[in-house]
């Protein structure tokens, strides 16, 4: 029987305790806070998208980085054997709109209390309010931890056959993420590469942004240029805060652009109509001009816009609201249609840690075998989950990969013999 460690009580590090123990080794979990599972319990506003029921190739097409590191991992665990999982211990769950799996109840808690369960039934000893300091090797392999809980003063060794790192990444500090993962791997020799927030709001440049604060726009299309090459365009939701914009659309954009944001010159423009094209907006103000000429142009174009946005759009088209339709030019019309169908956002930066769902960038997947998610460098030392150099959309990607990696590194181990 191997005498197994697993630093953090997440996602991936209870799904690996899990499965391990359940493979009649001894396991024990180390976890910093006081309770299991805390970013878990904040995941999706609290109802927790614990996966994508959905098929491979759209689970890795999903993966921004290194997705071909996780084709063995994926077919180890797949999206329906983590629904399977979840159902055969008693959780019911439900399927939304995008494939997104949830709890049946929507409450996060019934993910957590499904973990604590098995863990329980399995035999894996957690212990609370311990940090790891340290991961002991020699000779390149793992001998133990070095650990100091939160009501003891002195430091103390373990001695482990085997330590899993599953600590997070760096995003949402408030749930204990520290990147003593990135750490432990570079204390080891593993290479991490850089890391940057991601699926986090966006900070722009334009004070309009403020004057709109709250204001959510629905089916409209993202458009991102560096230079003459188009680096984003998609189409979805977002919404205006006091700082830029944020949404599920902004979200996306930031992991698939981020890391140009400051470094190269981004044109921005968000088309409010992408479903009518220029010639047929024009008709349709024309009409509305035509029935309404004596009125002020600020009446006659409010059925078009939100009533936060008409007062930008017009002050971007250089048109006083009160001026009447009748003295509205062609040139004045044109602009409103450009303002409409290109209405420019100039990216500044993304926000940081505490309001990004994941970290981008981490341990590099080169220095781990995909097969069992092992150090090349370090025997019996494995990272799995946000930890690595792998992150996904939003839509329960993300968990999906924790799961899968867990999964992976304990079929690697296998029964004990």
């Amino acid at each position: 029987m191997s005498n197994i460690a697993i630093i953090g009580a997440g996602a991936a590090g209870m799904m690996s305790a899990i499965l391990i123990a359940e493979q009649g080794h001894a396991v024990t979990v180390f976890e910093q806070n006081e309770r299991i599972g805390k970013k878990l319990y904040i995941t999706g506003k609290g109802r927790c998208n614990f996966t994508n029921a959905c098929t491979r190739d759209t689970f890795l097409s999903s993966v921004i980085d290194n997705p071909r590191f996780l084709y063995s991992a994926y077919d180890t665990m797949d999206s329906g054997a983590v629904i399977e999982f979840f159902e055969s211990r008693g959780m019911r769950t439900k399927i939304e709109r995008g494939n997104r799996a949830f709890p049946a109840s929507d409450k996060s808690a019934d993910v957590i209390d499904t973990l604590r369960d098995a863990m329980k039934r399995a035999g894996v000893k957690v212990r609370l309010g311990c940090r790891v300091l340290s991961i002991l090797a020699e000779e390149g392999k793992v001998t133990g931890l070095v650990v100091k809980s939160s009501d003891q003063e002195a430091e103390r060794s373990f001695q482990f056959d085997r330590v899993i790192v599953a600590t997070g990444g760096l995003s949402y500090p408030s749930t204990g993420a520290t990147g003593d993962g990135l750490r432990f791997a570079r204390d080891l020799g593993l290479r991490v590469t850089p890391t940057s927030p991601s699926l986090v709001p966006i900070e722009c440049a334009e004070r309009y942004c403020a004057e709109m604060q709250g204001l959510s726009l629905r089916n409209v299309e993202l458009h991102i240029k560096s230079g003459k090459k188009e680096v984003f365009r998609e189409f979805g939701e977002m919404m205006f805060t006091h700082f830029g914009v944020t949404g599920p659309l902004i979200l996306t954009a930031s992991a698939r652009i981020g890391q140009l944001i400051g470094k190269k010159e981004l044109r921005t423009c968000i088309d409010l109509k992408p479903a009518v094209s220029e010639e047929k907006l024009d008709d349709r103000l024309l009409r509305l001009f035509a029935e309404n000429r004596n009125k002020d142009v600020q009446n006659v174009v409010s059925e078009l816009y939100p009533a936060k946005m008409l007062p930008v759009i017009l002050a971007l088209s250089g048109i006083e609201p009160g001026k009447k339709v009748h003295d509205i030019t062609k040139g004045d019309r044109m602009t409103i249609i450009q303002m409409t169908k290109r209405f420019p956002l100039t990216f500044e930066r993304l926000r940081g840690y505490n309001e990004a769902v994941i970290t981008k960038g981490g341990v590099s997947v080169r220095e781990i075998d995909p097969g069992s998610m092992e150090s090349k460098k370090t025997a019996g030392l494995h990272f799995i989950g946000e930890v690595l150099d792998v992150d996904a959309l939003t839509g329960g990607f993300n968990l999906q990969i924790a799961w899968c990696t867990a999964a992976q590194c304990a079929r690697a181990i296998g029964p004990n013999t």
